[in-house]
């Protein structure tokens, strides 16, 4: 990819992003950043001495579903951008991001699952689907030439990481609830730079650490200041918040008038 900024070509300075880490996932997670920074996090989230205090998700099993539909998803989200199953070339490249897409998720399930349970002493679920997602944005910079070993190691260092960076946001109190700056910055960010390992720039294209180092730059700069701008005029002109009793309750309640899990307690009028 060769996004022109107005001032330079990436696609000159050595840049590839084959299926998007940087220009899809380092993107969203820039333009989330800035809106979390704004938003403040939630109530209860970070104790006065600095603590961190857990709020789990409502339900662990959907979340596994869904992190599995995301999974047979990037098959197509990689595959696809192969752009061309018309000749056996084209289709065994096809094969290839496939397999390496695939590889790379599970080697991020399985060391994130790994380091979780070094650090916490227990499994941890989310940690291991995180890892996976890890693993797949990883890969996404350029699925197309590493070998399967490659792809499985290169997704497990996502999976290493993703683990330490939703850590270390929490003690920066950047409340991320699904850790999905996480995933897809940080590991976008990953995915870019492990590109020249295995498609070094040359004559005939390939790219550089510094054409990516360049292209990560201009796409978070880019994304985060004009997204600061939209989030601050919408603070400004709406607000971005709900109120704290909104909050409390969930905006299930307040905005269709029902809970999302009634086999829960009740929160509105429950007097809790």
């Amino acid at each position: 990819m060769s996004p022109v900024f107005g001032f330079y070509t990436l696609g000159d300075l050595g840049f590839s992003d084959f299926a998007g880490s940087g220009i899809v996932h380092l993107a969203g997670a820039s333009a989330a950043l800035a809106g979390v920074l704004l938003l403040g996090a939630r109530k209860g989230k970070y104790g006065a001495d600095g603590s961190v205090k857990p709020i789990p998700g409502a339900n662990l099993p959907m979340a596994t579903l869904g992190t599995f539909i995301l999974w047979m998803g990037w098959f197509g989200f990689n595959g696809g951008s192969v752009l061309a199953t018309a000749s056996v070339e084209s289709a065994n490249a096809v094969a290839v991001v496939f397999m390496n897409t695939n590889a790379a998720a599970a080697g991020g399930l399985i060391a994130a699952l790994i380091v979780a349970r070094m650090l916490f002493g227990k499994a941890d679920l989310t940690m291991a689907l995180n890892g996976a997602l890890a693993g797949l944005v990883a890969i996404t910079a350029e699925p197309s030439t590493p070998t399967p070993l490659q792809a499985t190691l290169f997704g497990a260092i996502g999976g290493v990481l993703v683990v330490f960076a939703i850590i270390t946001l929490d003690k920066l109190k950047i409340d991320d609830p699904v850790g999905a700056i996480s995933v897809h910055g940080v590991c976008g960010l990953l995915g870019l730079m492990l590109v020249p390992v295995t498609n070094p720039l040359t004559a005939d294209g390939g790219s550089s650490f510094s054409g990516q180092l360049i292209g990560a730059a201009t796409i978070f700069v880019w994304v985060f200041v004009t997204s600061l701008i939209v989030w601050g005029i919408l603070k400004a002109v709406i607000g971005i918040r709900v109120s704290e009793q909104e909050e409390y309750e969930g905006t299930d309640m307040s905005e269709c008038g029902m809970e999302a899990y009634p086999e829960f307690v009740g929160t509105a009028g429950s007097g809790r």
